[in-house]
């Protein structure tokens, strides 16, 4: 055979060797392309008014990532989350508390964890008030109906009206163990709301109003004043600090382990892509949390 003819020979082997490559690697790359979004279905979930925000805007952000997987969020206290979790009735059950503080051990022990933020309570009243500041015996004495008048802590002769949260609610639990020393509050009060929205509404129509709020829900808020406990703001840095101590991990909550659509959203909610957004939002995230912080609520 002539040297030209093995030169093409073997370059026609070459170039065919390359085509196949190619094809290989482009329906290698289609198919990682295509399984990447194929991610489908629906998920569930309620519970905490307090984590509410930060999964709708995490559920927004996942659906526009993926536009075959629906996301459906309600509120409805921690309580109501882990009960309907437990009972399959949603796939994930968004709660401020243990599932142990709302459900029995039974019930508690057919969930796991995911711990996704960290939320900060803050006792809340309208701007025009002008109260900044309450010592946790006055906060006590509020919430217990001791004190009736915002006279009797410095403020102007007005009636308190308080603005609490039903039994159901994480945020009243934690409000309750780390702000009032575990003291009941009164049973009298004005109003009982575990909608938020519904809570800062009330505070910004009446002066006299108090009642308590994740932090989140005062983000660019103009009409309501969070206030200080013994002189301590209830930031995010005091918190991770270890100085402000009415605070909680948010937890969402699935029967077993987590799994498909699930288990991907989870990741996301809790991973670097979305963590931007969890501080600009008003929560902590869970790892700044300082060794303080962290034995204080143990």
């Amino acid at each position: 055979m002539k040297i030209n003819q093995i030169m093409k020979l073997c370059l026609t082997g070459i170039l065919a060797g390359s085509l196949t490559a190619c094809s290989a690697g482009t329906s290698s790359s289609n198919a990682s392309a295509s399984s990447a979004s194929a991610l489908s279905g629906t998920i569930s979930a309620s519970g905490s008014s307090a984590l509410l925000p930060l999964v709708q805007a995490a559920a927004d952000d996942f659906m526009s990532a993926n536009p075959d997987v629906s996301i459906t969020a309600n509120g409805g206290g921690s309580g109501t989350g882990l009960k309907q979790v437990a009972d399959g009735s949603v796939d994930i059950g968004n709660s401020d508390v243990y599932a142990e503080e709302k459900l029995d051990a039974a019930q508690a022990s057919t969930l796991t964890d995911h711990k996704v933020a960290t939320v900060v309570v803050a006792a809340t009243v309208n701007k025009s008030l002008g109260i900044t500041n309450l010592t946790t015996a006055q906060l006590t004495d509020i919430f217990t109906g001791k004190i009736t008048n915002w006279k009797e802590v410095g403020g102007k002769d007005l009636s308190i009206m308080l603005v609490t949260r039903p039994s159901s609610s994480g945020t009243r639990a934690l409000f309750k163990k780390w702000a009032m020393n575990n003291t009941e509050e009164s049973g009298s009060s004005a109003l009982e709301t575990d909608d938020s929205g519904t809570l800062m509404q009330t505070i910004a129509d009446n002066e006299g109003a108090i009642g308590y709020v994740a932090l989140s829900y005062l983000v660019n808020n103009t009409s309501a004043q969070a206030v200080s406990i013994d002189g301590v703001e209830p930031t995010l840095e005091n918190t991770y600090q270890g100085k402000y101590n009415v605070w909680g991990f948010e937890h969402m909550y699935t029967k077993g382990e987590a799994s498909g659509v699930t288990d991907s959203f989870l990741q996301f909610i809790s991973g670097d892509t979305f963590s931007s957004k969890v501080e600009a939002m008003g929560y902590g995230v869970a790892s700044k949390m300082s060794d303080t912080a962290v034995k204080s609520h143990q």
